[in-house]
């Protein structure tokens, strides 16, 4: 297998992982742990899997001009993303989470476009306008609250800032993964995601009751977060990063409501509604047009 099919893998690896994520996270908030406490465990623990496996490689030293973009990196994809991600999940549900993660593409074209001077043309601003105009639905239209999901609208709008602070991430970060080895990378990424996060998610941290929590229904899906959505899920992203273009690795995000969707019905987490599905179509239309190819 080449290397770009090795990177096409990846990426679907990691979006599948995430679309599991959307329910199983969902069910432990805010009951056993809340959200900014989670983001901090989740940090955490890639932290120490990160360090721990660099003691086997070639240690690499990051030279001094790459810090600030290390440390922008760690805000946007380790800081500010996951805090709106997992606030917005405890509002509102998984559904709504898995779709509007679909405007990641849309919005790395735009970022793409004002820092690296992408062409625009007028199919991918039609499917801008298109995605924006489906969130925009998700956002305004859903129904105010729901069982386990307290203020979906609010829920929804968090998960479109989680949407553009991973698209900037992916952009300011795809020099660094072509340049460091992917484990020295994250060590550093998540050692500061510690320190940025401390103060916001300390106290909900502390508040947990880790000698009480039970094994299935929160130690496993704790697991699976930390080792599977945060350590695994990076690693994937940052090997496609590196074998294919930033824009190619953010499309992988519309598989994540096929995946999301079907494994939140199926255990009966979640359910569509009209509005929902009319969203849906005019995120996934302005997706597709925003990465289809277009001859010059």
């Amino acid at each position: 297998m080449d290397k770009r099919n090795l990177g096409l893998l990846a990426a679907s690896g990691a979006t599948v992982i995430y679309g599991f994520n959307h329910t199983i996270a969902k069910n432990v908030m805010p009951i056993y742990i809340e959200a900014f406490g989670f983001v901090l465990l989740r940090v955490i623990g890639a932290t120490l899997i990160f360090w721990t496996l660099s003691l086997f490689i070639k240690n690499e030293k990051i030279k001094k001009e790459d810090w600030p973009r290390i440390f922008l990196c760690s805000f946007l994809g380790m800081f500010i993303n996951k805090l709106a991600f997992f606030k917005g999940l405890e509002l509102s549900t998984p559904i709504n989470s898995s779709v509007l993660i679909t405007v990641v593409p849309i919005l790395v074209f735009v970022f793409s476009a004002f820092f690296l001077k992408e062409k625009m043309r007028f199919l991918r601003v039609f499917g801008v306008i298109s995605g924006f105009v489906g969130a925009l639905v998700l956002i305004l239209y859903s129904p105010s609250t729901s069982f386990n999901a307290p203020n979906i609208p609010l829920g929804n709008l968090m998960f479109v800032i989680n949407s553009s602070t991973y698209g900037l991430y992916l952009i300011f970060v795809k020099k660094l993964v072509e340049k460091y080895n992917i484990i020295t990378l994250f060590r550093w990424l998540f050692l500061i995601a510690i320190f940025l996060n401390l103060p916001v998610g300390f106290p909900e941290f502390k508040n947990v009751e880790w000698s009480h929590l039970p094994f299935w229904d929160a130690i496993l899906p704790m697991i699976y977060v930390v080792v599977g959505t945060t350590f695994l899920t990076y690693m994937f992203n940052a090997y496609a990063l590196s074998k294919l273009k930033a824009s190619t690795v953010s499309s992988f995000v519309y598989l994540q409501p096929i995946v999301g969707i079907i494994y939140a019905i199926t255990t009966d987490n979640d359910s569509l509604t009209v509005l929902s599905v009319l969203g849906m179509i005019l995120i996934f239309m302005g997706v597709y047009f925003v990465t289809k190819k277009i001859k010059d």
